[in-house]
């Protein structure tokens, strides 16, 4: 056990944290943003498999494999997995996570996924809200043939602009979305996609 948010006169809770630290946890950030910790409550390694504490334990800091931080300076945030993020062309680390929970903020958007390994900018891959975006288009005197053609349309890819342009606003120049595209389909198992 890491924090934890905890009834007491001294205000140890924050809603959207886990809390302060526990006595006795020393925490640390990577250059990524992990969590690393150290302490009497923190594990001395795996059971028979050196090769695993290796990767976890290293210099006496448990990698958590957690991303957070800090609000005010006492309260642990996590906002991410470490196997989530990944890292642009230009040295610098993403986290795609609160980038696509922020766009689907967007009642035209469905789906998001927010791409960008070993590239130059953060792209993304958006499935519309077909029933809204149906409606729109009706509503700016534009016909509605299939999702295929929708997907395809210069006006409702303006739109789209305009929204990731709204949201985009939320996020330093690496975050930001440069390029999207519209997929004609939601994905799921059934879809094979």
């Amino acid at each position: 056990m890491i924090s934890v948010n905890r009834r007491h006169p001294g205000g140890l809770t924050k809603f959207g944290t886990t809390g302060p630290l526990l006595d006795g946890v020393s925490l640390k950030f990577t250059e990524e943003g992990e969590i690393c910790v150290s302490g009497d409550s923190v594990m001395l390694g795996y059971y028979k498999r050196p090769d695993l504490t290796a990767e976890t334990v290293i210099d006496g800091w448990l990698h958590t494999g957690d991303i957070g931080t800090l609000v005010d300076g006492k309260f642990l945030k996590i906002t991410d997995r470490k196997k989530e993020l990944f890292k642009t062309s230009g040295g610098k680390y993403v986290a795609p996570q609160p980038i696509e929970n922020k766009m689907k903020e967007s009642p035209f958007i469905e789906q998001i996924m927010v791409v960008g390994n070993e590239r130059k900018f953060v792209s993304a891959l958006i499935v519309p809200s077909f029933s809204l975006l149906k409606q729109w288009m009706g509503q700016n005197g534009l016909n509605f043939t299939s999702n295929e053609e929708a997907v395809k349309n210069p006006q409702v890819l303006e739109m789209f602009q305009k929204v990731i342009d709204r949201y985009n606003a939320n996020f330093n120049h690496v975050e930001q979305v440069k390029k999207f595209a519209l997929m004609p389909a939601e994905w799921g198992v059934d879809t094979g996609r």
